[in-house]
């Protein structure tokens, strides 16, 4: 059914695009975030494939191409949010905002203006970043080969721009299934197979960076493709949009985006950089424990990534709800998404929390040493992810609000890092690691009391919280009665067990039974799944 069928037929239209659109009530939009969040997790699975590159790069080049790659890719990341200049969340923002009001006009207008812009941005950026990193990169860089691949790397700049604005437009429509699309299967594969056809005809030289290119370049054409498709052609005779007002509103919502994303990812990557310069200057903080520390990094990461499964859905229903000053709905719904995500989160935590040695150990024996930096990330993540959520609301009205908070984060997380590293080592880099995850959690959560007048439905949270606890004390018990590994072995399958029978007992909450009853009849009645809210 065409997008312009659709909106001559607003019932056929409801079933088509969820219930969130049509059906304000609670049950449509708790079904429509289920089913986004269900298309994210297989989106993040396959994406996961991405580690089988990084693996391949280590076996058939070599360790020191891995380093460079990684580096190089660092680096195009950073840069790219500049690149992007918030365009991917404030065109989905906006979109869904203008699709609330049944403004599908605005919309195709705002992904114009949105592809536009961002791939001269990125490509003025691109160039004048290779420039830089060609002519300064060696006073920075000792190793010529991380000059180079750096520069190449920069040339991914506008084909991340398409994949990110396209997929944020398409998430303003509330369709998930496209990054599985772009960035699960066009990316993954197309990176895959240049680099494994480049090495087949003995081409080794810049071969992961060019192969990462066009795997980002394939995601952000197919993403840029799939939006235009649901926004579909203009009809004739279509009146168009002030396009001087809405280029207006995407710039002033969107620049204020750009500032904090930035700040966000150097949050993100603030400890291990700091660290670094630490490297033989802080008690015990050697090459070998500092590479322990980032192992711990990246295991202590999944407890983030558990939101990118709820937030993509999340935020563009929140646009939706603040859009039409529907209070109560972004209550539950921010009751159901918060649920959600911290009962997905405590027992990963509790996890890392009993058996952090065994974690770490798969590493290697002397990364056991880690495992206390483990569980202190693993707490500084989980409130990161978390907090979250409050960014996604904050977003929708005031994304200015989330830039002033990032900046004075980042200001209080250097002071903290330079005093508890210097005077701790690793731990201190860790407690560091907290205390900004908990600073920005409660700037986020008080400014939406106060400032924007709604309070975070805080009760939400008791039936997951009660279910964790219950678990984790037997698992506790475990863990003190039974030492090393097979005490971590054991507490962390009887933590996993008490979980599941705590639930059993406890019984979902009544709203989230209804949003299953509601999956459940949505998918008797269509012949194949539907993946599409």
């Amino acid at each position: 059914m065409t997008t312009e069928t659709n909106r001559s037929q607003p019932s056929a239209r409801t079933a088509q695009n969820g219930e969130a659109v049509g059906r304000p009530d609670q049950e449509g939009t708790g079904a429509v975030l289920a089913r986004g969040a269900a298309v994210n997790i297989a989106t993040l699975l396959v994406a996961n494939l991405r580690g089988v590159f990084t693996f391949l790069i280590a076996r058939l080049i070599g360790s020191a191409a891995l380093g460079t790659f990684g580096m190089a890719w660092a680096v195009m990341d950073i840069v790219s949010r500049i690149g992007v200049f918030g365009l991917d969340i404030g065109a989905m923002t906006r979109v869904a905002r203008h699709e609330a009001k049944d403004e599908r006009r605005a919309s195709r207008a705002l992904f114009g203006y949105a592809i536009t812009w961002g791939l001269l941005i990125s490509a003025a950026v691109s160039l004048v970043a290779i420039v830089i990193t060609l002519t300064f990169g060696g006073a920075v860089a000792t190793a010529p080969d991380l000059v180079v691949a750096t520069a190449v790397m920069l040339l991914a700049l506008p084909g991340m721009a398409l994949y990110r604005i396209g997929t944020g437009v398409s998430r303003g429509l509330k369709v998930m299934r496209h990054d599985f699309y772009s960035h699960g299967l066009a990316e993954t594969f197309v990176t895959l197979g240049v680099f494994l056809g480049a090495l087949a005809f003995g081409f080794r030289d810049r071969v992961p960076e060019i192969a990462a290119v066009l795997g980002v370049t394939a995601a952000g054409t197919v993403a840029a493709v799939l939006a235009r498709g649901v926004l579909g052609r203009p009809p004739p005779g279509e009146a168009r949009s002030s396009s001087a007002g809405l280029r207006r509103e995407l710039f002033r919502h969107s620049a204020p985006i750009s500032g904090y994303m930035l700040l966000n990812v150097l949050i993100n990557r603030l400890d291990v950089f700091l660290l670094g310069v630490f490297v033989g200057r802080a008690p015990g903080l050697t090459l070998e424990v500092f590479g322990v520390y980032c192992a711990a990094v990246e295991v202590a990461g999944g407890m983030r990534k558990v939101k990118f499964a709820f937030d993509p859905i999340f935020a563009p229903v929140v646009a939706g709800h603040r859009a039409r000053q529907d209070h109560g709905a972004l209550s539950e719904s921010a009751s159901q998404v918060g649920r959600w995500l911290v009962a997905a989160q405590l027992p990963i935590f509790g996890l890392l929390l009993v058996a952090a040695s065994l974690v770490m150990s798969i590493f290697g024996p002397d990364f056991r040493a880690g495992a206390l930096w483990l569980v202190l990330l693993a707490v500084a993540h989980g409130v990161t992810g978390f907090a979250g959520l409050a960014e996604s609301v904050i977003v929708a009205d005031r994304p200015h609000l989330n830039l002033v908070n990032s900046a004075v984060v980042t200001v209080l997380y250097v002071a903290a890092s330079l005093i508890l590293i210097a005077k701790f080592g690793a731990t201190g880099a860790a407690a560091a690691s907290i205390f900004a995850a908990s600073c920005l959690a409660g700037l986020r959560y008080t400014e939406l009391r106060f400032l924007m007048r709604w309070t975070w439905p805080w009760v939400s949270l008791v039936r997951p919280l009660v279910a964790f606890v219950s678990a984790l004390t037997p698992a506790l018990i475990v863990r003190v009665l039974i030492a090393s590994w097979p005490g971590e072995l054991i507490a962390g399958v009887v933590l996993l067990l008490g979980y599941v029978l705590a639930w059993r007992i406890i019984g979902l909450d009544p709203r989230d039974r209804a949003t299953l009853n509601s999956l459940r009849r949505r998918t008797a009645t269509h012949a194949g799944p539907e993946v599409t809210p």
